[in-house]
């Protein structure tokens, strides 16, 4: 498990038993489960800067684009 997520190649899932990418895909969905919960309990202020983050950025691709055209 690389960062939270299972990393399997392609080759590697087609040699593995059903039985044991049912527990994969299983871990997997766990893992995203669990990061999802962290994100939706962070703080309202980390929300509020994200978002404002977003804005700042969204303005500055706006910005270059209407300068490079």
């Amino acid at each position: 498990m690389t960062n939270g997520f299972i990393i399997i190649d392609e080759h590697d899932w087609e040699s593995t038993p059903p039985e044991k990418r049912d527990k994969l895909m299983y871990q997997t969905m766990k893992s995203i489960d669990l990061r999802l919960q962290k994100l939706e309990k962070r703080p309202i202020i980390d929300k509020c800067f994200s978002f404002a983050g977003g804005v700042i950025g969204g303005a500055a691709a706006a910005l270059g684009i209407r300068a490079g055209t």
